[in-house]
Protein backbone atom coordinates (compact mmCIF):
# COMPACT_ATOMS: atom_id res chain seq x y z
CA UNK A 1 0.00 0.00 0.00
CA UNK A 2 2.75 2.52 1.28
CA UNK A 3 4.33 1.25 -2.33
CA UNK A 4 1.36 2.51 -4.75
CA UNK A 5 0.80 5.71 -2.42
CA UNK A 6 4.55 6.21 -3.22
CA UNK A 7 3.88 5.50 -6.92
CA UNK A 8 1.23 7.96 -7.02
CA UNK A 9 3.17 10.57 -5.32
CA UNK A 10 5.69 10.39 -7.83
CA UNK A 11 3.53 10.64 -10.65
CA UNK A 12 1.77 13.96 -9.41
CA UNK A 13 5.42 15.33 -8.91
CA UNK A 14 6.51 14.29 -12.34
CA UNK A 15 3.27 15.93 -13.80
CA UNK A 16 3.67 19.17 -11.81
CA UNK A 17 7.78 19.49 -13.00
CA UNK A 18 6.72 19.00 -16.07
CA UNK A 19 4.55 21.34 -16.19
CA UNK A 20 6.60 24.11 -14.86
CA UNK A 21 9.55 22.76 -17.62
CA UNK A 22 7.17 23.09 -19.90
CA UNK A 23 6.31 27.05 -19.23
CA UNK A 24 9.32 27.91 -19.27
CA UNK A 25 10.80 25.60 -21.76
CA UNK A 26 8.05 27.02 -24.17
CA UNK A 27 8.64 30.97 -22.80
CA UNK A 28 12.51 30.52 -23.61
CA UNK A 29 11.80 29.29 -26.74
CA UNK A 30 9.34 32.29 -27.97
CA UNK A 31 12.41 34.29 -26.49
CA UNK A 32 14.73 32.69 -29.12
CA UNK A 33 12.27 32.90 -31.88
CA UNK A 34 11.60 36.87 -31.74
CA UNK A 35 15.11 37.27 -30.90
CA UNK A 36 15.90 35.27 -34.97
CA UNK A 37 12.49 36.71 -36.39
CA UNK A 38 14.03 40.40 -35.32
CA UNK A 39 17.27 40.24 -36.51
CA UNK A 40 16.42 38.25 -39.55
CA UNK A 41 14.08 41.02 -40.20
CA UNK A 42 16.37 43.72 -39.23
CA UNK A 43 19.20 42.49 -41.30
CA UNK A 44 17.24 42.50 -44.88
CA UNK A 45 15.95 45.80 -46.18
CA UNK A 46 13.62 44.48 -48.94
CA UNK A 47 11.31 43.20 -45.89
CA UNK A 48 11.86 46.30 -43.49
CA UNK A 49 10.39 48.51 -46.70
CA UNK A 50 7.98 46.35 -47.15
CA UNK A 51 6.62 46.19 -43.26
CA UNK A 52 7.73 49.73 -42.25
CA UNK A 53 8.01 51.47 -45.78
CA UNK A 54 4.19 52.87 -44.59
CA UNK A 55 2.26 53.00 -41.30
CA UNK A 56 -0.51 50.57 -42.48
CA UNK A 57 1.50 47.64 -42.65
CA UNK A 58 2.74 48.28 -39.23
CA UNK A 59 -1.03 48.77 -37.96
CA UNK A 60 -1.74 45.58 -39.60
CA UNK A 61 1.00 44.08 -38.24
CA UNK A 62 -0.02 45.16 -34.19
CA UNK A 63 -3.41 44.48 -34.83
CA UNK A 64 -2.13 40.86 -36.04
CA UNK A 65 -0.32 40.54 -32.51
CA UNK A 66 -3.30 41.55 -30.27
CA UNK A 67 -5.61 39.13 -32.40
CA UNK A 68 -3.66 36.56 -31.78
CA UNK A 69 -3.05 37.43 -28.38
CA UNK A 70 -6.56 37.33 -27.76
CA UNK A 71 -7.50 34.49 -29.80
CA UNK A 72 -5.22 32.28 -28.28
CA UNK A 73 -6.42 33.17 -24.39
CA UNK A 74 -10.23 32.86 -25.22
CA UNK A 75 -9.91 29.75 -27.70
CA UNK A 76 -7.44 27.17 -25.58
CA UNK A 77 -9.77 25.12 -24.21
CA UNK A 78 -11.26 24.35 -27.83
CA UNK A 79 -8.18 23.99 -29.78
CA UNK A 80 -5.99 21.52 -30.15
CA UNK A 81 -2.52 21.57 -28.45
CA UNK A 82 -0.85 21.20 -32.47
CA UNK A 83 -3.15 24.46 -33.00
CA UNK A 84 -2.09 26.04 -29.77
CA UNK A 85 1.55 25.66 -30.49
CA UNK A 86 1.23 27.25 -34.23
CA UNK A 87 -0.45 30.22 -32.52
CA UNK A 88 1.99 30.72 -29.52
CA UNK A 89 5.14 30.32 -32.73
CA UNK A 90 3.26 32.80 -34.86
CA UNK A 91 3.32 35.33 -32.15
CA UNK A 92 6.46 34.85 -31.17
CA UNK A 93 7.38 35.62 -34.76
CA UNK A 94 5.14 38.71 -35.44
CA UNK A 95 6.63 40.25 -32.37
CA UNK A 96 9.83 39.80 -32.91
CA UNK A 97 9.19 41.46 -36.02
CA UNK A 98 7.83 44.27 -34.59
CA UNK A 99 10.98 44.40 -32.07
CA UNK A 100 13.27 44.17 -34.89
CA UNK A 101 13.05 47.99 -34.63
CA UNK A 102 14.82 48.65 -31.74
CA UNK A 103 18.26 47.97 -33.57
CA UNK A 104 17.54 51.12 -35.52
CA UNK A 105 17.18 53.44 -32.30
CA UNK A 106 19.65 51.47 -29.72
CA UNK A 107 23.00 50.35 -30.25
CA UNK A 108 24.01 46.45 -30.13
CA UNK A 109 25.75 46.52 -27.11
CA UNK A 110 23.12 48.17 -25.51
CA UNK A 111 20.45 46.22 -26.34
CA UNK A 112 22.62 43.21 -25.65
CA UNK A 113 23.02 44.75 -21.39
CA UNK A 114 20.04 45.49 -20.90
CA UNK A 115 18.43 41.92 -21.99
CA UNK A 116 21.21 40.76 -19.62
CA UNK A 117 19.76 43.10 -17.14
CA UNK A 118 15.97 42.07 -18.08
CA UNK A 119 16.49 37.97 -17.82
CA UNK A 120 18.69 38.48 -14.26
CA UNK A 121 15.89 40.74 -12.95
CA UNK A 122 13.31 37.83 -14.72
CA UNK A 123 15.23 35.19 -12.90
CA UNK A 124 15.23 36.62 -9.21
CA UNK A 125 11.47 37.46 -9.55
CA UNK A 126 10.75 34.31 -10.96
CA UNK A 127 12.09 32.40 -8.60
CA UNK A 128 10.91 34.53 -5.52
CA UNK A 129 7.52 34.05 -6.86
CA UNK A 130 8.41 30.00 -7.00
CA UNK A 131 9.39 29.85 -3.05
CA UNK A 132 7.66 32.51 -1.09
CA UNK A 133 4.89 31.47 1.36
CA UNK A 134 3.40 34.74 0.90
CA UNK A 135 0.46 34.75 -1.28
CA UNK A 136 0.91 37.37 -4.18
CA UNK A 137 -3.08 37.42 -5.22
CA UNK A 138 -3.35 40.72 -3.43
CA UNK A 139 -0.54 42.37 -5.09
CA UNK A 140 -1.41 40.71 -8.44
CA UNK A 141 -4.54 42.65 -8.74
CA UNK A 142 -3.04 45.83 -7.60
CA UNK A 143 -0.72 45.19 -10.18
CA UNK A 144 -3.66 44.73 -13.05
CA UNK A 145 -4.83 47.76 -12.30
CA UNK A 146 -2.00 49.26 -12.21
CA UNK A 147 -1.18 48.25 -15.85
CA UNK A 148 -4.51 49.80 -16.63
CA UNK A 149 -3.23 53.00 -15.68
CA UNK A 150 -0.25 52.60 -17.93
CA UNK A 151 -2.22 51.89 -20.48
CA UNK A 152 -4.38 54.74 -20.52
CA UNK A 153 -1.28 56.94 -19.85
CA UNK A 154 0.73 56.04 -22.53
CA UNK A 155 -2.27 56.22 -25.03
CA UNK A 156 -2.63 60.18 -23.31
CA UNK A 157 0.82 60.49 -24.13
CA UNK A 158 0.58 59.49 -27.81
CA UNK A 159 -0.73 62.93 -28.07
CA UNK A 160 0.64 64.85 -25.69
CA UNK A 161 4.33 63.43 -26.55
CA UNK A 162 5.45 64.40 -23.04
CA UNK A 163 9.41 63.35 -22.38
CA UNK A 164 8.72 63.14 -18.61
CA UNK A 165 5.58 61.64 -18.49
CA UNK A 166 7.12 58.39 -20.65
CA UNK A 167 9.89 59.00 -18.41
CA UNK A 168 7.45 58.02 -15.09
CA UNK A 169 5.74 55.51 -17.73
CA UNK A 170 8.59 53.36 -18.02
CA UNK A 171 9.91 53.37 -14.82
CA UNK A 172 6.13 52.58 -13.60
CA UNK A 173 6.56 49.71 -16.22
CA UNK A 174 9.25 48.25 -14.61
CA UNK A 175 7.92 48.08 -11.39
CA UNK A 176 4.95 46.34 -12.67
CA UNK A 177 5.97 44.46 -14.79
CA UNK A 178 8.82 42.71 -12.27
CA UNK A 179 6.10 42.38 -9.71
CA UNK A 180 3.70 40.78 -12.31
CA UNK A 181 6.90 38.01 -13.08
CA UNK A 182 6.77 36.86 -9.23
CA UNK A 183 2.44 37.04 -9.40
CA UNK A 184 2.38 34.87 -12.13
CA UNK A 185 5.42 32.81 -11.52
CA UNK A 186 3.46 31.88 -7.96
CA UNK A 187 0.19 31.18 -10.68
CA UNK A 188 1.80 28.97 -12.94
CA UNK A 189 3.03 27.18 -9.17
CA UNK A 190 -0.52 26.96 -7.85
CA UNK A 191 -1.50 25.32 -11.49
CA UNK A 192 1.12 23.20 -11.76
CA UNK A 193 -0.45 21.37 -8.37
CA UNK A 194 -3.38 20.49 -10.17
CA UNK A 195 -1.58 19.02 -13.02
CA UNK A 196 -1.96 15.82 -14.47
CA UNK A 197 -0.17 15.81 -17.61
CA UNK A 198 -2.61 15.66 -20.00
CA UNK A 199 -3.54 18.01 -23.12
CA UNK A 200 -5.44 20.65 -21.42
CA UNK A 201 -2.91 21.19 -18.94
CA UNK A 202 0.00 21.39 -22.01
CA UNK A 203 -2.00 24.29 -23.44
CA UNK A 204 -2.45 25.68 -20.12
CA UNK A 205 1.58 25.67 -20.42
CA UNK A 206 1.00 27.97 -23.16
CA UNK A 207 -0.56 30.58 -22.01
CA UNK A 208 1.38 30.49 -18.65
CA UNK A 209 4.86 31.26 -21.04
CA UNK A 210 2.87 33.72 -23.08
CA UNK A 211 2.57 35.36 -19.70
CA UNK A 212 6.11 35.07 -18.47
CA UNK A 213 6.74 36.08 -22.19
CA UNK A 214 4.90 39.15 -22.05
CA UNK A 215 6.32 40.05 -18.90
CA UNK A 216 9.83 39.88 -19.31
CA UNK A 217 9.39 41.68 -23.41
CA UNK A 218 7.37 44.81 -21.89
CA UNK A 219 9.88 45.35 -18.85
CA UNK A 220 13.17 44.72 -21.30
CA UNK A 221 11.46 47.81 -23.55
CA UNK A 222 10.85 49.57 -20.37
CA UNK A 223 14.71 49.33 -19.12
CA UNK A 224 15.62 49.84 -23.01
CA UNK A 225 14.07 53.09 -23.11
CA UNK A 226 15.14 54.03 -19.56
CA UNK A 227 18.76 52.81 -19.91
CA UNK A 228 19.22 52.06 -23.45
CA UNK A 229 22.13 53.83 -25.48
CA UNK A 230 20.86 55.50 -28.55
CA UNK A 231 22.56 55.42 -31.98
Amino acid sequence: MDERNLSVERKIYNAQQQFLTGVYGWMAAALGISALSAFFTASNPVVLRFLFGNSFNYFILAIGEIALVWWLSASIRKISLQTAILGFVAYSVLNGITLSTIFFVYSGSSIASVFITTAVMFALMSLYGLTTKSSLNSAGKYLMMALLGIIIASVLNMFIRSDGLNWIISIATVVIFTGLTAYDSQKMLAVSARSDGSEMFKKAALIGALELYLDFINMFLALLRLFGRRK
